[in-house]
């Protein structure tokens, strides 16, 4: 199982930034997939998430109506969009899988938002 991240970046406060990860070795629509967030000394959070049995979605109540999470099956890929960026957004996102209570991470991929 691998999962590559991208798509992050800078950005200002306001701005847009679409993050993907990019899924071998298994079938994202198929498990529960999403998005953690980290800020150095600080522990990591959950961002989203997107259930593989309904997809349905759940967001940290910080980036509800700003960020959406969305997967492309035929590219077995999943993306966080992330819209009117704060600077509270700034941190290293890390998509994952979880395949029977296990999670395999992506590596992080760093998003720094400035005003």
């Amino acid at each position: 199982v691998q999962l590559q991240a991208s798509g992050g970046g800078s950005a200002q406060t306001g701005g847009s930034l679409r993050l993907s990860c990019a899924a071998s070795g298994l079938r994202l629509d198929q498990y529960s997939i999403g998005w953690f967030r980290q800020v150095s000394g600080k522990e990591r959070e959950g961002v989203s998430c997107m259930s593989g049995s309904d997809d349905g979605t759940h967001y940290l109540e910080s980036v509800k109506g700003r960020f959406t999470i969305s997967r492309d099956n035929a590219k077995n890929t999943l993306y966080l969009e992330m819209n009117s960026l704060n600077r509270e957004d700034t941190a290293i996102y890390y998509c994952y899988a979880m395949i029977n209570r296990y999670n395999y991470w992506g590596q992080g991929t760093l998003v720094t938002v400035s005003s």
